[in-house]
């Protein structure tokens, strides 16, 4: 399994010095990836909590810096390490444009862009930009289709109720094909598989961004069902399903004594998360992105980047 690092981008980051340190760091330390997040604001009181049933939004998270700047930073400072989102919201952007930007952040790298998208799920988000929640799966459709259509050779034509391109020249290309990924869709898959979300997933996606929830061996079967499942649905339309990629991400958590049996996977100690890493490659994920953002007492990206480079040493000591 290969392992992959979120850039920081979080409060009290110094963007001027600290986006190229990390992304250069992290790279020679043998992180395969780099990625970003999306977060386009920080309400003071937010329409729903950062995660169910009343976890508020990290403070850290009251500015996340914009993921394609920083990607096109990263993409400056380094030479072999796949670039990628997890995740845009599509509803945040107008889909010309961001296939635009994503082209260009692709020449610039050499073609190691990496598309994570996602519906969103913050109405505070999506009502700055003119959206609402009902727009979600049809915003992140037509982003889809718009992006499959600007990529493809000119002369570009589209229409749908929002974007109309007629008969012009839409560049730069991507260098190749820029894989396409999708989050969300996990706990559907256990109650609804025939949800839009799961179903867009197997149709469209060139991977899966899902979550790990549940730490231990649980954990690695249930997350190994639900990409097994998601694998067949897409082999059942026609797609070739080796070719898909599942990406886990690891939003980690540090807590100064072990957290107890009914825990949530990437909360606990260092030792506790090298054993999510571990449940992660027992899943049969092809990479895990390691974000390190939500530490609000990292003293700076130094005391992150030296974390992160214990994770990787410790998880190749293990056979990672």
């Amino acid at each position: 399994m290969k392992l992959g690092l979120r850039l920081p981008q979080r409060l009290g980051v110094d963007l001027r010095r600290d986006l190229v340190h990390a992304a250069r760091t992290a790279e020679t330390a043998g992180y395969d990836s780099l990625w970003t997040y999306e977060r386009l604001l920080f309400p003071a009181t937010p329409a729903e909590p950062y995660a169910p049933p009343n976890v508020p939004w990290p403070e850290t998270q009251r500015q996340a810096a914009d993921p394609l700047a920083v990607l096109t930073a990263a993409a400056v400072a380094t030479e072999k390490v796949r670039l990628g989102t997890a995740v845009l919201v599509a509803a945040l952007h107008t889909p010309i444009q961001l296939a635009k930007t994503l082209a260009t952040v692709d020449q610039i790298s050499g073609g190691r862009v990496i598309a994570g998208m996602s519906g969103g799920w913050s109405s505070d988000e999506l009502r700055a930009t003119g959206a609402t929640r009902a727009d979600r799966g049809r915003f992140l459709d037509e982003t889809l289709d718009v992006f499959a259509t600007a990529w493809a050779p000119d002369p570009v034509t589209f229409h749908s109720p929002r974007v109309v391109i007629d008969n012009a020249s839409v560049l730069p290309k991507p260098v190749t094909t820029i894989p396409v990924m999708l989050g969300g869709g996990g706990s559907d898959l256990g109650r609804d598989a025939g949800s839009r979300a799961v179903q867009r997933i197997a149709r469209r996606a060139d991977g899966w961004l899902p979550l790990l929830t549940t730490p231990g061996p649980a954990g690695a079967a249930e997350l190994r069902a639900s990409w097994n499942r998601l694998r067949q649905m897409a082999s059942d339309l026609g797609r070739d399903a080796d070719r898909m990629e599942m990406i886990v991400v690891g939003n980690v958590t540090f807590t100064d004594r072990p957290t107890g049996p009914d825990r949530s996977a990437f909360i606990g100690t260092l030792d506790q998360i090298l054993e999510d890493v571990h449940t992660a490659a027992d899943a049969g994920a092809d990479e895990l992105i390691i974000d390190l953002n939500l530490q609000d007492w990292f003293a700076g990206t130094d005391q992150m980047l030296e974390t992160a480079l214990e994770i990787r040493e410790r998880a190749t000591a293990s056979g990672i």
